[in-house]
């Protein structure tokens, strides 16, 4: 392949894993995704690629599509809540910095896409994120520009908008996780109150594969906190580690044992308070992350 090509695609990189990511919710499928359009765009003559961006994009959100409609019975007998596999921010390529990108990446959001078909995620996402128009969107999925309005449209009612999910800056966020972790740690149930809100929802993502995650979202502070401290007493070894991490583009911090990572908690934060936390325990969905001393 020319050295070209090479150039182009390494470019073009960050918003083609940026578009798989936000389609499946998952940074290892969507490096494999990325790695099947690179092969795909070695093997493309220059007749098939009179734009790069359009052919490298129409590739991976095809696969997307594919990937996820093949997915979707595992997804419908997954045990308990089905969360997305966290992702470092701190080392994600992405491919802008400007905020509808960062909020999508949002725990809160990427569940919210869970509601649409595969091809309203992709349509969606193509415009409502990524900036594409109609016209190239028409093309990417082998449609009319009038029927990707209506599919952006149906989805733009179930998901709405990519938003801020907390108010508090960095340090306030920083500060409360650091409370959390020694609340948790501590088995205190009032240190946790004063840092929950009223009606704050848990959601535990174990796949049936990570001991004690609940099966149903808990609400409400004090079943939330009553959980939290019971799962500690009960699961978490007295070796771990945590480690405070940027995650979804929200707080949150990575639990070690040994130096492997055993879950990931995320947090919705508005103002001083935790409006959400999402737990994620599969290992599966573990694998992706840094050790303990990455």
């Amino acid at each position: 392949m020319p050295e070209r090509s090479s150039e182009v695609f390494t470019e073009l990189r960050p918003l083609l894993f940026a578009i798989a990511y936000r389609m499946l919710g998952s940074a290892m499928d969507a490096e494999d995704l990325v790695q099947e359009a690179y092969l795909r765009w070695q093997e493309a003559s220059d007749a098939d690629v009179r734009s790069p961006r359009a052919y490298l994009a129409t590739i991976v959100t095809r696969l997307a599509i594919n990937h996820l409609r093949s997915a979707r019975v595992e997804r419908e007998s997954y045990v308990g809540p089905w969360l997305p596999e966290p992702l470092m921010t701190e080392q994600v390529p992405d491919a802008s910095g400007h905020i509808e990108l960062s909020e999508s990446l949002s725990m809160a959001f990427l569940v919210l896409l869970e509601r649409l078909s595969p091809v309203e995620r992709a349509v969606f996402l193509l415009y409502e994120v990524f900036d594409f128009e109609y016209a190239e969107i028409a093309r990417i999925m082998d449609k009319s520009e009038a029927n990707c309005r209506q599919l952006f449209a149906r989805a733009k009612k179930h998901v709405g908008a990519p938003r801020a999910r907390f108010a508090a800056s960095r340090e306030q966020a920083e500060r409360l996780v650091e409370r959390f972790a020694r609340a948790t740690g501590a088995g205190d149930m009032d240190g946790l109150l004063a840092l929950l809100a009223e009606d704050i929802t848990l959601w535990a993502d174990g796949g049936g594969k990570a001991p004690g995650a609940a099966l149903k979202p808990v609400y409400g502070a004090d079943a939330v906190a009553s959980f939290i401290v019971g799962f500690t007493r009960r699961f978490v070894q007295r070796d771990r580690v945590l480690r405070p991490a940027e995650i979804n583009g929200q707080p949150g911090f990575i639990s070690y044992v040994s130096g492997t990572p055993v879950a990931a908690l995320v947090f919705d934060i508005q103002g001083d308070r935790i409006r959400t936390i999402y737990a994620i325990g599969n290992p599966d969905k573990l694998r992706a992350l840094p050790g303990e001393g990455a």
